[in-house]
């Protein structure tokens, strides 16, 4: 009961006698209902505003600004009560955990786990590959082809594992693991890192009823793609429409 009491937020509502609980639960609608949107600007306004890191939003902060996506999903716990979790999408101060947010789904950064001492081996090979390319010598192109080969093998068989670590419940807490889901095909990078598969997965382990959701952006906008700050967003169709349709189904 400790983490509930940790990650849950009861006190949000501005009026707890007229609350309408939605009819449906659909992550993939642009405009949320007004339960989530009360979630998100509860948050926006208790936790975000503290948060000791660049967001973009203060010219005299140090560090690169980078903006960052962020949801909110409110639950109705065992006893009826109402509250929301919180969560962002991949990582936030370049780790998977920050007080107040549900932790990922697999964490990738545990000490000792494979990821690190595959990474790291990862980095000695591209080390070597970019030592070999700035000699420029036509007598160590077999090595340097070599090593691009066992690059390219060790990236994808890294990835690979990673995929095999991630689990997903659904409702009956029957788990499926991120390959089935895809059915075999190969999953994009940060497939299960969004905020949306955080939230649910932690709703169903902690046995509380998904009621509505809303993601939003927070910050400067990536060169990548057009972000607008406090806009709220569906769960993205490439990486979180298969697993949010068998963690809902």
């Amino acid at each position: 009961m400790t983490i509930l009491k940790t990650l849950v937020q009861y006190d949000f509502l501005n009026d707890k006698e007229n609350i309408e609980l939605p009819n449906s639960l659909d992550p993939f609608l642009s405009t949320p209902n007004e339960l989530a949107k009360e979630a998100a600007e509860h948050l926006q306004s208790e936790k975000l505003i503290s948060i000791d890191h660049n967001f973009g939003l203060d010219p005299q902060k140090e560090g690169r600004p980078i903006g960052k996506m962020f949801g909110v999903l409110v639950v109705q716990d065992n006893e009826g009560h109402l509250g929301y979790l919180s969560a962002f999408s991949g990582k936030l101060n370049g780790g998977n955990h920050y007080e107040g947010f549900v932790p990922p789904v697999y964490d990738g950064l545990q000490e000792g786990g494979f990821l690190n001492k595959g990474m790291t081996e990862l980095s000695v090979i591209v080390r070597e590959v970019r030592s070999l390319q700035k000699l420029n010598d036509p007598s160590v192109e077999d090595e340097l082809q070599n090593l691009i080969t066992k690059r390219s093998k060790h990236s994808k068989a890294l990835q690979q594992q990673l995929f095999e670590s991630y689990h997903f419940l659904n409702s009956k807490k029957t788990s499926k693991s991120l390959l089935d889901i895809f059915n075999g095909k190969q999953p994009q990078g940060g497939s299960g890192e969004c905020a949306a598969p955080k939230l649910f997965q932690h709703a169903f382990l902690h046995n509380l009823k998904p009621i509505s959701i809303a993601e939003f952006w927070w910050g400067e906008s990536p060169k990548s793609q057009h972000r607008v700050h406090k806009e709220f967003y569906p769960s993205c169709e490439e990486k979180c429409r298969p697993i949010l349709g068998w963690m809902l189904s």
